[in-house]
């Protein structure tokens, strides 16, 4: 179990970092065309221009697409968070994660750092002293990350804590709520509870700790299921097989037949990207991953290249997707996961995690 546990959050930044140059890259041909000959192969940089940007529709004041006109109040980008990087929006073609370098990660996934140094020192989870700790991380001057993007959730949350609501009731409500990125902070605190609570408790915590920046009905059922795949994987024998797990966690998005789509022999991007949008909305983006999982999950560096290079949300599905390979396969890949930019201080962050959690 702390092998599998290891490997599940070593490759939840394996994904992110792999994807991040192409993030959001909706047309997998100009993923080729920056990356020849075949794209993505290892950790790269982010380049200067980003050919599918929508980066200047999307508000600097709150959550969603709307204004990034100068008001009398402060603006969420620059003024609240992401501090000094508003000028950084608002170009055409300007890359959401301007200036990153090879093997950095992306905002949400430094949000998952953040919860596994938390969920560390803390006593127990707590839903004010972690909201707290989001709030001087989101707020820090300079930032504490290298993003110079923050996504809906995010911004909604803050411009909600603008307005003067209570820090537990800020999660906004946008079109793109219910969304992938809500499931990346989920694994450190799920695989934190799960060796000592019960499967209903975990979820509860879990729902609850989503709830606080991605208030929505519908997500929670993949909450759920998203932690009780997790313990399946963590605590199945050696030689059990696992796509029957990945067909269950999909089936919560009504129609979902994963069975078939397993079998068929279209490719991959069939299946992420013609059936299922490669854009966040978890509607979407929870059957691919588990499909990718399903068909990919003994060999994470595959299934994480493959999901890099078929584009769209591929970052926070990628994050998701490492955890669930590395449950999977209790492996990593050593190249990669040493090639990370903050390697050093993953990785004794992750061993303190584990040594607290899945003490040897």
């Amino acid at each position: 179990m702390r092998q599998r546990a290891g490997a599940a959050l070593a490759n939840l930044f394996i994904g992110d970092a792999l994807s991040m140059p192409v993030h959001w890259y909706y047309n997998p041909g100009d993923i080729i065309r920056q990356f020849p000959p075949l794209g993505i192969s290892k950790l790269e940089p982010a380049p200067a221009a980003h050919p599918s940007s929508i980066m200047a529709l999307h508000s600097t004041h709150q959550g969603g697409r709307g204004s990034q006109q100068a008001s009398t109040r402060q603006e969420i980008i620059g003024d609240v968070i992401l501090k000094g990087r508003r000028h950084l929006w608002g170009r055409s073609q300007g890359h959401y994660h301007h200036g990153m370098q090879a093997g950095q990660n992306t905002l949400n996934t430094w949000w998952a750092h953040r919860l596994i140094k938390y969920m560390t020192s803390a006593e127990q989870y707590d839903s004010q002293t972690w909201i707290n700790d989001y709030i001087d991380f989101m707020t820090a001057d300079p930032p504490a990350h290298p993003d110079t993007y923050a996504e809906s959730c995010h911004r909604g949350f803050f411009a909600n804590l603008l307005d003067g609501k209570d820090s537990l009731q800020c999660g906004a409500v946008t079109h793109d709520t219910p969304s992938m990125g809500a499931l990346v902070t989920v694994a450190p605190l799920a695989l934190a509870l799960l060796p000592s609570q019960p499967l209903s408790e975990v979820q509860r915590q879990c729902r609850v700790h989503v709830w606080l920046t991605h208030p929505d009905r519908m997500l929670m059922t993949v909450v759920d299921s998203y932690v009780a795949v997790m313990l399946k994987l963590l605590t199945r024998p050696e030689d059990s097989t696992e796509v029957e797990s990945f067909v269950t966690a999909a089936s919560v998005i009504p129609k979902t037949r994963l069975t078939s789509l397993i079998d068929q022999k279209r490719g991959d991007a069939y299946v992420v990207g013609r059936l299922y949008s490669l854009a966040c909305y978890i509607t979407d983006s929870w059957p691919s991953v588990c499909y990718l999982a399903a068909r990919y999950g003994q060999n994470p560096a595959k299934a994480l290249l493959i999901n890099t290079n078929l584009g769209g949300e591929n970052a926070h599905r990628g994050s998701v997707l490492g955890t669930l390979t590395g449950l999977v396969s209790g492996t990593q890949d050593t190249d990669l996961y040493t090639s990370l930019h903050q390697h050093t201080v993953i990785d004794q962050d992750l061993n303190h995690w584990l040594d607290r959690f899945y003490p040897v």
